[in-house]
């Protein structure tokens, strides 16, 4: 299947890439933002402009990439707009909490429109080159129809189950190891500038031999650097995304001892005014516990 008409719903710095890598897919792309600026710009390279949700949920399929359970809430799950689809997929790419995945599957069931949950890994360029790493889960008819997109989309689509909160479980139980990673390589560099070991020479030596790979040399050099802007992922999405992991855990009688101590520092980075910086920035609150210098 391809050349199919799209809605799409959420146009940030993630979204407007894959919006874009729909368009170069052939696909007829029908976009809606609350800013106009962005959709302005898909306009731009092809795209239709939707009057609003509604106009997008009149397209074929459609695909969502907003901030959080809040904005689905608000924006996706009115019974009424559900209720008018056209659309027979809709295909929720943000990472939203599993009972808010929950709602939104059973809701979806009840109007008749499949639902597919695709989280995705990647920070903005990754998407706007269509090479996201999708999560994705949900009935095999959705998924089926959905697939055309996820492919212009990522470069790979990883698949959890049949039921939509699988994969929003493995979004945020990545995202939760993303940030242990974070953390504890705030700590070993703080350990080790203590200690009078560049921590940039430390980073290189354990990316190049026990944890080779984009976070540890990646996330590793900003810690290293404290280098946290431009953010490619913001402080406050990164704590959000603690909290679901928190939750998840509480609901599940899972213990994350180390969420605990996550969630405090996150907190610690934003009442030092680190809100607008990349999630990395948490490694400052390592620096500061070991009396570094700022």
């Amino acid at each position: 299947m391809s050349g199919m008409t799209v809605g799409f719903v959420g146009l940030g710095a993630m979204g407007q890439g894959m919006a874009a890598s729909l368009l170069r897919a052939g696909h007829v792309v029908r976009v809606w933002n609350r800013s106009p600026g962005p959709v302005a710009a898909l306009v731009a390279q092809g795209a239709e402009a939707a009057d609003g949700p509604a106009d997008a949920f009149a397209a074929q399929v459609v695909v969502s990439m907003l901030a959080n359970d809040e904005a689905v809430e608000r924006l996706l799950l009115d019974p009424a707009l559900l209720a008018g689809a056209a659309a027979s997929v809709h295909v929720n790419t943000a990472t939203v909490s599993v009972a808010l995945a929950e709602r939104a599957a059973a809701l979806h069931a009840e109007h008749g429109l499949g639902y597919v949950a695709a989280p995705v890994l990647g920070r903005p360029p990754v998407a706007a080159a269509g090479e996201l790493n999708i999560l994705a889960a949900g009935s095999t008819a959705a998924l089926a129809a959905a697939e055309p997109l996820l492919a212009a989309m990522g470069r790979r689509t990883w698949y959890f189950g049949e039921r939509p909160p699988q994969a929003n479980t493995a979004k945020i139980s990545a995202n939760f190891l993303l940030a242990c990673a974070i953390e504890s390589m705030a700590e070993a560099c703080s350990l080790a500038e203590a200690n009078g070991v560049r921590p940039a020479d430390l980073i290189e030596m354990l990316s190049g031999t026990l944890f080779p790979g984009p976070v540890y040399s990646g996330y590793g050099a900003m810690v290293a650097e404290r280098r946290y802007e431009p953010a490619g992922f913001r402080l406050p999405l990164g704590l959000k995304d603690v909290n679901l992991a928190l939750t998840a855990g509480a609901d599940a009688h899972v213990p994350l001892p180390f969420g605990s101590i996550l969630r405090d520092a996150f907190l610690d980075a934003l009442a030092h005014g680190d809100g607008e910086k990349d999630w990395a920035a948490v490694a400052a609150v390592a620096r500061r516990r070991a009396g570094l210098p700022e």
